[in-house]
């Protein structure tokens, strides 16, 4: 089995790549670290890995990486996970262009690493196509406007697709996490309820990939949190987020992503692994 995955170099991706590495799959790692993928690898089981150095938003990049990939053989599965998570405020000139990045990334970025492999993938019969979304795209939070609009694209975006898909035997999948532990979830200071270890959430996810589940919620408690949040009436909804939305989105010590000031970014974006902002 051959798997390529995006954002590989740490949390979510990282935890992804040892579990098929761990099942005997070829994989294809891509990253914008390449001393983060070189420094996974090694620790693996011997294979042959190949890491890509890119940015997702790079479209040019990620057809190099597949048709080099897809030259020992066609993928047999496709996880776009890499993606940013920010905390933003709509009336903050800076943050327009730490949304414009964070829709580069979670949005733009997973059509781009699907694109140059569905072909293939038509043409052979099979496979699967997996996007990892959040349980933040179910309803806006405040503060994390950017971050929850990007999840909801993905969403909308992937299932699009399967629709698109549908006769060809390629399977799309579509996982909405909720808490993750990862170094990205670390950082917070507010209670994170159902929290799952990295390592557990992988196998989750590769069992919802192998199922070619359309769309699933993992830890499935958070399922039932947010379908309890799209139920809430607007006024009941507004009122309870509000406030903490508002406080969540204030600066944080946080990286920004390659192309972004400190300045740019309201030194609010951060890499994330897949988990809510």
């Amino acid at each position: 089995m051959r798997t390529f995955i995006t954002g590989a170099s740490s949390g979510i991706g990282e935890a992804l790549a040892r579990h098929y590495a761990g099942r005997g799959h070829t994989l294809g790692l891509a990253a914008r670290r390449g001393d983060r993928l070189d420094a996974l690898i090694a620790t693996l089981p011997p294979g042959s890995h190949r890491p890509y150095v890119l940015d997702v938003a790079d479209a040019d990049a990620l057809r190099a990486a597949a048709t080099d990939f897809n030259a020992g053989g066609v993928a047999d599965i496709v996880i776009a996970n890499a993606g940013i998570s920010v905390g933003t405020l709509a009336g903050e000139a800076q943050d327009l262009a730490a949304l414009r990045r964070v829709f580069e990334t979670n949005v733009v970025g997973m059509a781009n690493t699907f694109q140059p492999f569905i072909a293939p993938m038509c043409a052979r019969g099979g496979g699967r196509l997996a996007g990892i979304a959040s349980v933040a795209g179910i309803r806006g939070l405040p503060g994390a406007g950017a971050y929850s609009a990007s999840k909801a694209a993905t969403i909308a975006w992937l299932e699009a697709l399967r629709g698109e898909l549908r006769d060809s035997g390629v399977k799309v999948v579509t996982i909405a996490p909720g808490y993750i532990a990862t170094p990205m979830t670390a950082v917070n200071a507010y209670p994170m309820p159902f929290l799952m270890p990295a390592d557990e959430a992988a196998w989750r996810f590769a069992r919802a990939i192998e199922r070619g589940a359309s769309y699933t919620v993992i830890p499935w408690q958070m399922g039932v949190v947010a379908k309890l949040l799209r139920l809430l009436p607007n006024p009941v909804f507004d009122a309870v987020f509000a406030r903490a939305g508002r406080e969540a989105a204030r600066p944080r010590p946080l990286m920004p992503p390659r192309g972004l000031n400190a300045a740019q970014s309201g030194a609010r974006i951060t890499q994330r692994s897949n988990s809510l902002p």
